[in-house]
């Protein structure tokens, strides 16, 4: 099977994993819903890019080889106007340093005290097998999640959403509205998907997705490890 072109493209450059925004283009590619956001080489672009998605936005250095982003201080939020954008366009650019990247991402900031984790990983026995839980900081701290071998179908996929102990957080929540559980089924059935078209991805990693108000869930960070020689 053909690899996808994000994914031979890090394999020919030696990456280990797929930068934040490949990262997202691939998932997305399978359903899974994504901040609006784009790739800046400089201000200027910066401010074109937040001006089309519009105000407030979030600034991110975006590279395969970027880590711990925020106590690097490479990530701004809340930024709402042209000239608060230049001044985190240029902090950003500072704090790399010689660390190489692909540029600054703007994205759409969204809202939501929703946050959900969904992925894939590889289990040794059972191959790619699809993750769904709480996300954000209560990832590590309750491991709350719910797995299924890949491919899997829109009803398994609704299913692990019932065998998480914080389920109720997909219904109707201090005047939220319920999450999309459907649009959910379908990126958790597309992250199989990828698991079992592309022997290359390793892990995929999407926390958080966010819940929003009106309950549609957004893909707001995203991490795709690829295989290394010895896997």
């Amino acid at each position: 099977m053909a690899k996808d072109p994000l994914i031979e493209k890090a394999l020919g450059s030696g990456q280990a994993a797929l930068s934040e925004y490949d990262s997202k283009q691939l998932i997305a590619k399978y359903g899974v819903p994504v901040v609006p956001e784009r790739l800046a080489q400089s201000a200027d672009e910066a401010v074109e890019a937040a001006s089309e998605i519009g105000y407030p936005v979030v600034l991110k250095a975006c590279g395969p080889e970027i880590s711990h982003k925020t106590e690097r201080e490479l990530v701004m939020v809340g930024i709402r106007g042209e000239e608060e954008l230049r001044f985190a366009f240029d902090k950003i650019s500072g704090n790399l340093g010689d660390t190489p990247s692909e540029g600054v991402l703007v994205q759409q900031m969204v809202s939501g005290e929703r946050e959900l984790v969904i992925g894939l990983i590889r289990d040794p026995q059972f191959g790619p097998c699809v993750m769904f839980g709480l996300g954000g900081i209560f990832t590590e701290i309750l491991k709350d999640t719910s797995f299924r071998v890949a491919p899997i179908t829109e009803e398994e996929a609704l299913q692990m959403m019932e065998d998480i102990r914080a389920k109720d957080i997909l219904g109707p929540v201090r005047r939220k509205s319920p999450a999309d559980k459907r649009t959910l089924a379908k990126a958790l059935v597309g992250l199989g998907n990828i698991g079992m078209e592309h022997d290359d991805v390793a892990e995929i990693d999407v926390n958080p997705l966010i819940i929003t108000g009106d309950g549609a869930p957004i893909a707001v960070d995203a991490l795709v490890v690829l295989k290394s020689d010895g896997e």
